[in-house]
């Protein structure tokens, strides 16, 4: 069974720095696309990072310049480094992944969220 697990979230200051990482757990023939979305109370989900499997990069314009996204192909894991944090970063960050298990069709999967909490 595939999963997805995060970690890293916690509280800090604005301006404060938090990492987070996800890894890819189970049997799995290949990673595509994997990247980092987020959801503030009452609104919907939106992305934060995304990376291919080349190492492809697209940040939106609210996170671009402060958030960074990598991955470790070999150990099947992501990270976002979120830098110069800001109030309106606080949500609940999900890791997600176009994967390909071993006893599974193709999919798309979801980690099930870290909170990040930046204070003002």
């Amino acid at each position: 069974q595939v999963q997805l697990v995060e970690s890293g979230g916690g509280l800090v200051q604005a301006g404060g720095s938090l990492r987070l990482s996800c890894a890819a757990s189970g049997t799995i023939v290949s990673i595509n696309a994997m990247g980092w979305y987020r959801q503030a109370p009452g609104k919907q989900r939106e992305l934060v990072a995304r990376i291919t499997s080349g190492g492809g990069t697209f940040y939106p314009d609210s996170v671009k310049g402060r958030f960074t996204i990598s991955r470790d192909n070999a150990k099947n894991t992501v990270n976002l480094q979120m830098n110069d944090l800001k109030p309106e970063d606080t949500a609940v960050y999900y890791c997600n992944a176009d994967l390909w298990p071993l006893a599974s069709p193709k999919g798309n999967y979801w980690g099930q969220g870290t909170q990040v909490t930046v204070s003002s």
